[in-house]
């Protein structure tokens, strides 16, 4: 019976050593939570951009609760409600659109909770509600697009030149003159997001400087194929002779070029078309010649998102503007050398 009670007692010593050596363990020195609302689902490049965040937290140990906000502000703001309750250490969001974004940041600061802005821009007085932005150049995105233009267009003693379009095309679009303006028709991205607003404003800054291009009709695809087909159905009946399609990302610039082959014209040829994001898809059309000039805007933001929340986990603060490195892609390049892009 002693020798009951003796091993009895014995295992209750070593499960509480046990337990209380458990107990004292540290916390992993990433194994922080950090709340992420994405905007959703839209595209290739967002698919990219969610699985980068996703990957990086588990590589790092970090605790990730993430919100698909399906392209509402309202899903956005709840779940940036739901981190504040549930007392994540860091919140990161893509917001979906610029304005309306003060109250939830003024409840998450009074929480102590830092937020960090990714991919796309906000609009707002109180730059102290938020810690910093991660993301891309926007802006410089529109002005590389119009400066590829600008190349295309002007030879070498600073004239215009059509000789880079088709001068013969099977749908027998009429050329501009040598006197007319090159016509240009925008994609633009959806309305009131920063994407949209800022490329469209870094074109327009490099080209009113040169008075021989001209915007002749600009209408928001919501950064969606499937608008991207539909505006350039309408746009091909509404108007003729367009010398360029300028559009905000690849999945409303692959849409139009189906709306344009739906109508024997030639992209690349017939029209210039420059677009915004890099895709694969986007890429590998470069290379059969349908499309002129890629910007790329990286979606691999993940590494960097973990390692600034580590740091605004930390306490410490961060730059408030972080640009990730992006390129140009253009039809004069060696296409082949271009590694795949991965989205």
């Amino acid at each position: 019976m002693k020798l009951k009670f003796l091993l009895f007692f014995l295992s209750l010593f070593f499960l509480c050593a046990a337990f209380s050596a458990c107990s004292r363990k540290p916390a992993e020195p990433d194994g922080f939570i950090l709340g992420f609302s994405q905007i959703g689902a839209e595209s290739a490049w967002r698919n990219c951009n969610t699985r980068s965040v996703q990957e990086a937290a588990a590589e790092t140990g970090i605790q990730l609760l993430f919100f698909n906000a399906e392209q509402k502000q309202e899903n956005q703001i709840k779940a940036i409600r739901s981190f504040i309750a549930y007392q994540v250490d860091v919140i990161a969001f893509v917001p979906i659109v610029s304005e309306g974004w003060e109250n939830v940041l003024e409840e998450a600061k009074e929480a102590n909770i830092p937020v960090l802005i990714c991919d796309r821009e906000i609009n707002i007085d109180d730059k102290s509600l938020y810690s910093g932005y991660l993301g891309t150049n926007m802006f410089q995105q529109g002005q590389r697009s119009a400066e590829y233009l600008i190349k295309k267009f002007f030879d070498s003693q600073g004239n215009i030149n059509f000789a880079g379009l088709a001068q013969e095309t099977e749908s027998n679009i009429p050329r501009s003159g040598a006197n007319d303006p090159v016509k240009i028709v925008e994609l633009s991205g959806t309305e009131g997001s920063s994407p949209a607003i800022l490329r469209a404003q870094g074109f327009r800054d490099v080209l009113s400087e040169y008075p021989e291009f001209e915007i002749i009709y600009s209408e928001s695809g919501d950064f969606l194929r499937s608008k991207g087909y539909e505006l350039m159905c309408n746009i091909l009946e509404k108007f003729s002779g367009i010398d360029v399609i300028y559009s905000h990302n690849d999945g409303m610039t692959l849409g139009a070029i189906d709306a344009m082959k739906e109508r024997g014209i030639r992209p690349g040829e017939d029209i210039i078309i420059i677009s915004i994001d890099g895709e694969q898809a986007a890429i590998d059309a470069m290379i059969r010649g349908e499309i002129n000039c890629v910007v790329e805007c990286n979606p691999k933001q993940g590494p960097d998102i973990m390692r600034l929340s580590k740091l605004l986990a930390a306490g410490e603060k961060i730059p408030p503007v972080i640009y990730m490195y992006e390129e140009v892609f253009t039809e004069w390049d060696d296409l082949s050398g271009i590694a795949p892009r991965g989205y």
